[in-house]
């Protein structure tokens, strides 16, 4: 075992403080570990090779929603066209389908079978004892953000109550989008479009710990996007980063801007939100046919009111998370700066999933639902296909009820569960704004419909507000609101009646496809974001020299005559302090033993800033640096060894690197948050 070897052959006695039922990690490893050499210092001396070796012919970003997934792309030499991928088979109706459901389907022998609406509608048809059989899959993206010791090895229950790996599914679903994003290219291109030709562009949310960030990276290796040796690649971008790309581009016409503030586009704010809309989604009908969008190569009207030092706020709020992100302008490039760490939290469109669910099981029964989703899994995807697109007719000045189509055999199962009949349900369970219509539909009155997006969007306002409390936030001049959600005019009205009077409130027309559009525009530039936050605190495990008083004292061990403290955590980067693309943090240790062969530097994460030890609560391993100089004895070892630490921050990933400054031997490892 590579740790042992490190203790370099331990001679002589040890002594050690007295036992305690604590243990040490530094001390059960028996290697000799490292001691600071220098005192700590940062460099500023951004990596010259940061900067592109490679040339992509084209950059393809793909959006991995919650709900709905979609790719765009944009050839390097024409970066002003962003094309939005070919329509989806099988759309649903009033629902564009410019990105299919995230739905996969397995056959029953768990191979992929079919992705999106072809997914859907193969699932849908198969034979209710059939369907049992197939693993069908949806909305698991949510997975990676709500487990939280999430590994290789995290599992997703289809439809039908089976488990599968999620790394598999995920990897499934890229690869998916990758044979599709070629084969859409080569008919273009009219000869086979290599994967080597492209530069690829996964988002993820920003809130997404570090696990998740990675997890995505490594189903992508898996789906041959891209390998650990040319991890260049792929970029994992930041969903309101992205977002916040593609709004420096808006010009007038391609926006709603809903803040009382100023009339827009001849509409005063009373009436923006309704006609706005109107005269947006006319040119949106317009533009669908054509799927190829233009960015002009020029920053929008918005964003030339921005000066040096302003703030804004992206709101990107999706299927299943809801991400705020706060950037500041630099100029003169316009880079852009975060300026504080991205908030959010499971706030998405999914929770007014929730909310529908438990109404039905306030009105049929909790044990009901439970069963009928496990006995008729596709009887239950339809009924939620029904209910989203009723979902989206929901309106703050709607007055008409809102239909929900109940499958037959919902009706048909209630009724041979129960012993009397769906309508009787309705009757007795006291849910008044609920009606049975007798064509086979509940009849929602529209404020039973408003009912359930209350909570979430309840949990965005106080979200927000809670963000605007905070001094770095106080002088916003504007809130983009992005995402897919940021279509509900329910949620536009009660952001623009809360926040309206203190900034200016923004909407792309196209909002659900924001984020992947600035997704391209990110991979033909990827330094355009300069400064972002860490998002936890970074160090690595070293000994010190005890100093009695101040260590504890289960923490001495005397090694060769010498007091060491142990686990000591000597800090690289704080969380929610700022670092520059690139920025890299030198450190210089030397081996608490000369003459060790193998040195093991052991890296440690934790979301708290002040920490003391790496045995502290909430500390995390997250990476090992192992050195070994054996076969370097032909070279003269000064007496005081020098291995010098470098990790290089300020990207969505973080690599480290050891070198031993006598011999010039140097090992990199990035850091690893799912195998520790």
């Amino acid at each position: 075992m590579a740790d042992k070897e490190a203790g370099g052959g331990d001679a002589g006695p040890r002594e050690t403080a007295p036992t305690s039922a604590y243990s040490s990690p530094a001390r059960s490893l028996g290697d000799t570990g490292i001691t600071p050499l220098s005192p700590s210092h940062i460099v500023n001396d951004a990596d010259p090779n940061v900067s592109e070796q490679q040339t992509f012919l084209v950059v393809v970003a793909i959006d991995f929603g919650t709900t709905s997934s979609g790719y765009a792309y944009s050839f390097t030499k024409e970066p002003e066209c962003i094309h939005v991928m070919r329509r989806w088979e099988g759309g649903d109706p009033g629902v564009s389908n410019q990105k299919t459901p995230t739905t996969i389907l397995l056959t029953p022998e768990r191979k992929f079978h079919s992705f999106g609406y072809a997914a859907r509608d193969f699932y849908h048809d198969l034979d209710p004892n059939e369907a049992k059989q197939w693993l069908y899959l949806e909305k698991f993206k949510m997975k990676l953000h709500t487990t939280g010791d999430l590994t290789m090895d995290t599992d997703l229950t289809a439809a039908n109550g089976k488990k599968v790996k999620a790394l598999e599914i995920f990897a499934y679903a890229l690869q998916y989008f990758k044979e599709q994003a070629l084969k859409e290219l080569s008919d273009q291109a009219g000869s086979e479009f290599e994967n080597s030709d492209v530069r690829w562009v996964i988002t993820v949310p920003a809130i997404w710990k570090q696990p998740a960030k990675q997890f995505m990276r490594q189903a992508a290796y898996q789906a041959g996007l891209a390998s650990p040796e040319n991890a260049e690649q792929l970029i994992i971008a930041l969903e309101p980063e992205a977002a916040s790309i593609y709004c420096r581009k808006l010009r007038l016409h391609q926006m709603i801007e809903l803040s009382s503030k100023a009339a827009v586009n001849g509409y005063s704010s009373g009436d923006t939100v309704g006609a706005g809309f109107a005269q947006a989604k006319e040119h949106i009908r317009r533009n669908r046919q054509s799927r190829t969008f233009l960015v002009e190569n020029v920053i929008g009207e918005i964003w030339s009111e921005l000066e040096e030092g302003d703030k804004y706020v992206v709101v990107d709020s999706g299927g299943g998370t809801v991400d705020l992100t706060v950037h500041q302008i630099r100029l003169p490039e316009g880079h852009l700066k975060e300026l504080y760490k991205a908030t959010g939290g499971p706030y998405g469109s999914l929770g007014v999933d929730y909310e529908f669910e438990k109404l039905l099981c306030k009105i049929f029964g909790e044990d009901f639902i439970e069963q009928f989703k496990i006995k008729r899994p596709a009887a239950w995807v339809d009924l939620m296909i029904a209910f989203e697109s009723r979902k989206r007719a929901a309106a703050p000045d709607r007055t008409n009820p809102l239909n929900i189509t109940l499958p037959f055999s919902f009706i048909d199962y209630y009724k041979k569960f129960r012993g009397h009949s769906v309508e009787h349900a309705l009757r007795k369970s006291n849910v008044d704004f609920v009606k049975w219509s007798s064509q086979g539909m509940l009849r929602m009155s529209p404020d039973a419909m408003n009912a359930l997006f209350k909570p979430t969007i309840d949990s965005i306002i106080e979200h927000l507000r809670d963000l605007f409390q905070k001094p770095e936030v106080s002088t916003v001049k504007f809130l983009f609101l992005v995402g897919g959600f940021a279509e509900a005019p329910l949620l536009q009205q009660a952001v623009q009646a809360a926040f309206g009077d203190k900034c200016r409130i923004i909407i792309p027309q196209d909002v659900g496809l924001t984020i992947l559009k600035g997704a391209v525009l990110f991979g033909l530039d990827p330094a355009v974001i300069k400064v972002r936050r860490s998002p936890l605190t970074y160090g690595v495990g070293v000994l010190n020299r005890y100093v009695e008083g101040k260590h504890p004292p289960e923490k001495l061990l005397v090694k060769d005559g010498t007091r060491w403290c142990t686990d000591v955590f000597d800090k690289f980067i704080s969380a929610d302090q700022s670092v520059a693309l690139g920025e890299l943090v030198k450190r210089s240790y030397t081996p608490a033993k000369p003459s060790q062969l193998v040195i093991v530097i052991n890296i440690y994460s934790s979301e708290c800033d002040d920490v003391s030890f790496i045995t502290d609560p909430g500390v995390k391993k997250c990476g090992t640096l192992r050195l070994d100089l054996t076969g370097t004895s032909g070279t003269a070892v000064p007496a005081r060894r020098e291995i010098q630490t470098l990790m290089q921050f300020g990207d969505t990933e973080i690599k480290a690197t050891a070198v031993d400054i006598a011999t010039a031997k140097s090992v990199k490892v990035g850091i690893d948050f799912l195998n520790y």
